[in-house]
């Protein structure tokens, strides 16, 4: 069990070894975001830049203009949506080389509450032009995001997990922009997921084999641009897909992969996420059974795909 965000503290000074053009940009939260780590080692290209995440966002295209690779460090709730107008003009539409890795997304932030819980970030980010926008689901998956991330000539909103996640992918996984990884293999139904999710689409899809459903799991790190030809190639097989994110379902993952699939190949389709609801204080468990994220949940509603589908009756409900 290991927090993506402490992969992001380790992996930001192997990186800063490597380059001197890397600079991280600090919203006053070094020691939450695991940025104080590159700062202690590298005080000179560290800048904690406070509260002004507007501005911080600003000055990290400008370092970009002029040759730098600037990381930036702050809540997801406050990188996509205080500094967005920032980002659009500033780094997403000059196509400026910045980095924006955004830490304790969704739910899982747990008893900091709404304020502090980022349901919409995937999608203003992936309304941009130029952005590219990777939500990582475990520790292997978090180091090779960031590292593909920082050698990618242009700007990136990486999703960095808060709570500790078991691993998922082994030694030889080799993540890719633009790709997603298949860690389950199935034939009833696909489970397309990133972050915390996949683990939880792992865990729900061992429930199901119980009763004789044979769940393909998709980690989806890549969302944009969007691997559309794995989704394809199982939805073409499943005849059933299931997203699942800790997101609202409205511009997130789902709303990528329905886009996909509805236009080239439809198939029976449901997506689970938060619904047009903020966020509010309590356990990551409290919050995931609140708003309908724990796996018996996520379990009925695949059954109910199912039924659709012609895959089981009703009374298997």
């Amino acid at each position: 069990m290991k927090s993506p965000r402490d992969v992001f503290g380790e992996v930001l000074i192997e990186l800063g070894k490597k380059d001197e053009r890397i600079v991280v940009l600090n919203g006053d939260l070094a020691t939450s975001t695991k940025t104080i780590h590159f700062q202690k080692k590298f005080p000179k290209r560290h800048f904690n830049m406070g509260i002004c995440e507007q501005h911080m966002m600003s000055v990290a295209g400008g370092m970009a203009s002029e040759g730098f690779v600037p990381i930036v460090s702050t809540f997801a709730v406050f990188a996509a949506g205080r500094a967005y107008d920032q980002i659009r003009q500033c780094i997403a539409y000059p196509r400026n080389n910045v980095k924006i890795m955004a830490t304790h997304p969704g739910l899982a932030v747990g008893a900091d509450g709404a304020t502090h819980q980022a349901l919409e970030d995937i999608a203003l980010m992936r309304a941009l032009p130029n952005m590219t926008v990777l939500a990582p689901s475990d520790e292997i998956e978090t180091r090779q995001a960031i590292e593909k991330a920082v050698a990618w000539n242009g700007p990136v909103y990486i999703r960095i997990g808060r709570a500790e996640l078991p691993r998922i992918q082994d030694q030889s996984y080799c993540f890719e922009i633009g790709k997603g990884s298949l860690v389950k293999e199935g034939r009833d139904v696909t489970i397309v997921s990133h972050g915390i999710m996949t683990w939880h689409a792992i865990e729900s899809a061992k429930l199901l084999a119980k009763e004789g459903i044979e769940a393909e799991v998709i980690s989806m790190a890549a969302i944009k641009p969007l691997d559309k030809e794995i989704i394809l190639q199982s939805a073409k097989k499943t005849k059933a897909v299931m997203t699942l994110e800790d997101h609202s379902i409205y511009g997130g993952l789902g709303s990528a992969v329905a886009e996909a699939v509805t236009t080239t190949h439809p198939v029976w389709m449901d997506i689970m996420g938060v619904e047009d609801a903020f966020g509010q204080s309590g356990t990551v468990e409290e919050l995931f059974g609140h708003y309908g994220l724990d796996r018996n949940t996520v379990v009925k509603r695949i059954k109910k795909l199912l039924v659709k589908k012609g895959k089981i009756g009703t009374e298997n409900l």
